[in-house]
């Protein structure tokens, strides 16, 4: 807070204090020599004997209110609000809010601690953990993935097994952890223009068995074999090293219309998953990848828990 603003706060509290304290001060003073409550009327009398009197306040009412103006300039000295005047007690709303974290922090940890370094699959075993890994991904990841983490428009679908890096619990734990950043450049140029990405999306759609013209399909077969290749491979299966997507399967991560595989071709793609140790730690990844992991095997994770 700058000094102006300092000022006009002060400014503001002070007149509010004393402005309380003159109202009292004159109320107390419509009272008789005797202490009493003097008797002034309004001028007004109903039914020749129902008059209404304009009496103070009581003594303990107005009483109340300087006790009250008292606490709020005690208030005023110990906790910040007067201005830039940080209060004598050194209390702020960032250091109760550092206490209460990590508080809660050890709360957690104690909690998440047994978990610390285990593979996700063995943490996938117990029923806690996932259930702990449920309520960090609701947090953290159910904004891209849903809620149900089936995924949408360009966030991959978690509940089923096609996995663009791999899906074993150390592939996941990766992706999870240290993030993943697609890299599907603009080949319109490097595949012959406008006609190019014609015959190659003609001949993507031919790969997952989707009805494309046989013509443009065979045409697309060699400029996909001589750019595309390199990263889906020959036979356009993907390479979950590079985070190519197996192009024979009925997954698809943006579409499988013709508008938009070819965009896909002409202008790139450049999905992005942020690193996660950073922002919750190790063993919270864990839970959650054990989370992630339990979703498509979770029979077989309870089956090997059960004694």
């Amino acid at each position: 807070m700058n000094t102006g603003w300092s000022l006009y706060v002060i400014i503001l509290v002070v007149i509010n204090i004393v402005g309380c304290a003159w109202l009292l001060w004159v109320t107390s003073r419509r009272r008789g020599n005797d202490g009493k409550n003097t008797a002034e009327t309004t001028g007004h009398v109903w039914d020749g004997d129902l008059t209404e009197y304009n009496k103070p306040l009581p003594r303990w009412w107005i009483n109340l209110f300087w006790i009250t103006i008292v606490f709020s300039i005690g208030y005023l000295a110990w906790y910040p609000g007067f201005g830039n005047f940080a209060g004598t007690s050194g209390w702020t709303s960032a250091k109760e809010h550092d206490a209460e974290k990590a508080e809660a922090d050890a709360r957690l940890e104690e909690a998440y601690g047994r978990f610390a370094g285990m593979a996700i699959d063995e943490v996938a075993k117990h029923p806690e953990a996932v259930a702990f890994g449920a309520r960090l991904f609701a947090n953290h990841c159910a904004q891209c993935h849903g809620s149900d983490a089936r995924g949408a428009k360009g966030f991959p679908n978690l509940t089923d097994n096609d996995w663009l890096w791999g899906g074993s619990p150390d592939q996941i734990l990766t992706t999870l952890l240290q993030g993943r950043q697609a890299a599907m450049p603009p080949l319109a140029a490097a595949i012959g223009g406008d006609v190019g990405v014609t015959e190659v999306t003609a001949y993507v759609q031919s790969l997952s068995g989707i009805k494309a013209d046989p013509a443009l399909a065979e045409a697309g077969k060699a400029r996909f074999a001589g750019v595309c290749a390199a990263c889906h491979g020959v036979d356009g299966k993907g390479n979950p090293m590079l985070g190519a997507p197996n192009l024979t399967d009925d997954v698809w991560l943006y579409g499988s219309d013709f508008a938009t595989i070819s965009e896909g071709i002409n202008k790139g793609r450049q999905g992005m998953m942020p690193a996660h140790e950073p922002i919750i730690g190790d063993t919270r990844v864990r839970l959650v990848g054990a989370y992630v992991w339990s979703l498509t095997h979770g029979k077989d994770a309870a089956a090997q828990a059960t004694p």
